[in-house]
């Protein structure tokens, strides 16, 4: 009888654990369903993101044969730090040649104002030639007048006239002659003083050419375009640079931010300003904070190299992922651990 009835019970307490086992399942799947709603109708995740900072090229701006380098692969430089120089010594000759232009074109100058000095003293001096013929012609013209009239009763002899008429003809003659002498020196001035202005027209140029050989010269020597670490190091002391060839980066100190490509499904949500969670996969037990920043104006799609084109009849719907930039806010020491490229999860704080 004992064992009968030790049968029939253990059926019983069976039953019992099953409907209590669903019964939790239900409740924890209930809870863990509420949570993940709540959780996510206040946030948007994306774990298509990634660490992107600002990188400046260094660029060679003139060619010639790398004398020295200051600096190494993933070293910290402060902005205007020298970190390459080239052998500048064909590009300081040709300032000295610059120079000596210059004072050749100079020297021309020096020699203009003396001549221009040189006659304006004589276009004075026939200035003055010219008014002392006036006047001996106002005089010889006086004397013709009074000749004549005193020719006519007789007071003086037809000898005497014509001495005076000759005198007369040969002071018009000389007063033509001197004013004529006065004319071409001052249009010699004129000429001289044109000359003078093309020359120093000359000179300006040489000037250009002084101050564009220094701006070369000045190229010869690199530096650190801003606040970063050096990157990429692709040259050696003695390799021959052609301008426009880049010799490194400089990964901007203080530069970082986060790439994320959202779901376009999921931006109706987003807004400049709303709070972010950073969790960067290299340190997981780190906690980030950031904030939206802006939003790209395209999807990513649109700036691949070769962008999809809809239009030949093989379309396939796929949603696509706009880059949207979120600013970082956290330490200096949290900053320098944090590398460009690195792969990040971000959740957007859409409601409070």
């Amino acid at each position: 009888m004992a064992t009968e009835q030790n049968t029939a019970a253990a059926p019983k307490k069976k039953n019992k654990v099953v409907p209590i086992i669903l019964a939790l399942v239900l409740i924890g799947g209930s809870i863990f369903g509420i949570k993940e709603y709540i959780y996510y109708s206040k946030h948007e995740d994306t774990d298509d993101a990634q660490i992107d900072a600002d990188i400046s090229p260094v660029v060679a701006r003139v060619g010639g044969y790398v004398d020295s380098i200051y600096f190494e692969d993933n070293q910290l430089v402060k902005k205007g730090q020298v970190l390459v120089k080239i052998d500048d010594h064909d590009y300081k000759i040709k300032v000295e040649q610059a120079q000596a232009a210059k004072e050749g074109a100079g020297s021309s100058t020096g020699v203009n104002e003396a001549q221009v000095l040189s006659q304006t003293a004589n276009s004075s001096s026939a200035k003055a030639q010219a008014v002392s013929a006036q006047a001996r012609l106002e005089k010889a013209e006086k004397d013709y007048a009074r000749y004549a009239n005193l020719v006519k009763d007789g007071s003086v002899t037809q000898q005497q006239f014509d001495q005076a008429k000759a005198d007369r003809d040969v002071a018009v003659a000389t007063y033509r002659a001197a004013q004529d002498q006065y004319k071409a020196s001052v249009e010699q001035i004129g000429a001289t003083r044109s000359q003078m202005n093309v020359i120093n027209t000359g000179v300006t140029q040489k000037q250009v050419d002084i101050d564009y050989a220094n701006l070369q010269l000045s190229y010869t020597t690199l530096k650190a375009p801003a606040n970063g670490i050096t990157s990429k190091k692709s040259i050696q002391v003695g390799q021959l640079v052609q301008a426009g060839q880049t010799l490194f980066s400089v990964v901007n100190e203080n530069s970082m931010y986060v790439t994320a490509n959202f779901k376009e499904t999921q931006l109706e949500k987003l807004k400049n300003g709303q709070k972010v969670d950073i969790e960067v996969d290299a340190f997981p037990d780190t906690k980030i904070e950031g904030t939206v920043y802006n939003f790209s104006p395209a999807t990513g799609a649109k700036f691949s190299l070769l962008p999809p084109d809809n239009a030949t009849g093989n379309f396939v719907k796929v949603v696509q992922r706009v880059p949207v930039k979120i600013k970082i806010n956290a330490d200096k020491e949290v900053m320098a651990k944090l590398r460009a490229g690195m792969s990040v999860n971000v959740s957007v704080l859409t409601k409070e």
